[in-house]
Parts: C-alpha cells; sequence; structure tokens
C-alpha cells in the first residue's frame, strides 16, 4: 500500500512510447564506441562485466518484443525459452561475441523493442502477456525499468544521480514488494513530500525513515549503492537501513 500520490506521467499509456524512446537512446548513447577492452571490465553489478549487461539488456528487449508479437494474436508465450536457466545461457553466449557485435545487435534489440510498443494503440495496452502475468502496458514500464537502470549499471557517464523525479517516484511504487513484512518505510526526499510504503495489510510493526536524496532512496530501494549517503532512523534512534526483500520477479505472478 502506499501513500496517495499524484498521477504520474507513467500512467498515461500515451506517455510511454517517449519515455522508453528515450531511455533507449541513453543507454545506446552510453554503450556506444565500447571496446573489447572496456566491455570485458567489471560494470556496477556485482559478479557482471559490461559485456553481461549488455547481453542481458539485448535479452530482455527481445524477450519483450515476442511478448507483443504474440499478445497481437491473442497469445501468450514464455518471457525466456527454457526459464530462467535459458537465460542465463543466452546472456553467457551473447556476451562472448566482439564489441562490434554486441553493440550491433544491443542497437537492434533496442532499437525494435522501442518501435514495437511506439505501435501500440487504445485497448491493446490493456492485452494479456506472461510476463509477471500482467499487461501490455506492465511490459512497457518492465522495459522502462532496464533501460535506464542497467545504463548506470554499466559505470560510465551515466549514474543513478541522472535519474529523473518521476522515475524515481515510479520506482517507489513499484518495489514496494520489496518491503519487509511487518514494516513500514516512511520515505523523505530532500526538499519533497514524504511518502510511506507498506507492504501487505495491517499495522506495522515499526516505521524506519529513510532520509537521502530521491536519487539515492530509489537506488537503494532498486539494490544499486546510494551514492550520496542515506540516513535511517526508528523511533527516533539511528538504525541500519533495513534489509529488503527480494526483487520482483518476471516469471512470477504480480501478486
Amino acid at each position: 500500500m502506499n501513500t496517495s500520490q499524484p498521477e504520474a506521467p507513467q500512467h498515461d499509456p500515451r506517455r510511454l512510447p517517449g519515455l522508453l524512446a528515450d531511455a533507449g537512446r541513453e543507454l545506446l548513447a552510453t554503450a556506444a564506441g565500447l571496446s573489447d577492452v572496456a566491455l570485458a571490465e567489471p560494470s556496477d553489478l556485482p559478479g557482471w562485466n559490461r559485456a553481461f549487461v549488455i547481453a542481458h539488456v539485448e535479452g530482455v528487449c527481445r524477450a519483450m518484443t515476442r511478448q507483443l508479437e504474440f499478445a497481437a494474436r491473442g497469445e501468450t508465450v514464455d518471457f525466456y525459452d527454457d526459464g530462467p536457466d535459458g537465460r542465463n545461457r543466452d546472456i553467457e553466449r551473447r556476451a562472448q561475441r566482439a564489441a562490434e557485435e554486441q553493440l550491433n545487435t544491443l542497437t537492434d534489440a533496442v532499437s525494435t523493442a522501442v518501435a514495437v510498443f511506439a505501435g501500440v494503440t487504445g485497448s491493446e495496452w490493456d492485452s494479456r502477456i506472461s510476463y509477471r502475468d500482467g499487461t501490455v502496458r506492465d511490459g512497457a514500464l518492465a522495459l522502462w525499468r532496464e533501460l535506464v537502470i542497467h545504463a548506470s549499471d554499466l559505470g560510465l557517464r551515466r549514474t543513478s544521480l541522472d535519474w529523473d523525479s518521476a522515475f524515481c517516484h515510479y520506482l517507489f511504487e513499484f518495489l514496494t514488494a520489496r518491503v519487509p513484512a511487518g514494516t513500514a518505510l516512511k520515505l523523505q526526499p530532500l526538499g519533497e513530500q514524504p511518502r510511506t510504503l507498506l507492504n501487505g495489510s495491517g499495522t506495522p510493526a515499526r516505521t524506519v525513515v529513510v532520509t537521502g536524496l530521491l536519487q539515492d532512496i530509489a537506488a537503494w530501494l532498486a539494490g544499486r549503492k546510494p551514492l550520496g549517503g542515506l540516513n535511517a532512523t526508528a523511533a527516533a534512534d539511528g538504525v541500519d537501513l533495513p534489509e529488503l526483500l527480494p526483487w520482483p520477479s518476471a516469471m512470477a505472478p504480480r501478486g
């Protein structure tokens, strides 16, 4: 449950193609010109180099394009062939390619996915897809997350501090599923109104107040390191940031 918030731009499907186009351009511009050496360097995701991040984004774009192709026929299809194991094998395989091939196929995958969503109109946004047992609109929001966050994960010129306000507030909404049971998170972005996140019903056992930059709070919720640091308190005493639940799975029902 979230506290009441103004209607956000991403809730209007007419805005989604533009958000995807902007995010796609930013990611491709960030990755442009990477060499084999640069791709082999660590990303900001533990255990993954930049080649693995790019291979993953390509796979998500192709999977989401297929979701829409089947939805247009009134059908659904698994997000990844062979589930998580197939996803991991494909990332491993794609990540071994030469830089020029990696970047060319990334550009093709991102451009194709953005173009497919740009062609969605009217009630098509409510067509069902298998991704989290959702709709085409849910798929567009998922692709927006992937493009924006992974552009930062490359560890190049973009960071989480470049995430705009609309994206950060959207992450607050989506990532409420990561709030531990029995805990209310009162988020206090500097210079903005506070917002409370509560995962589930009932009265929480405790409230943790998290204060810092909007982008740093969003980055923490997304499992990334806050670049400016955060302050957490409970009952006016300083506490550690709570351990969050896992990221909502692409293969899991929305619940």
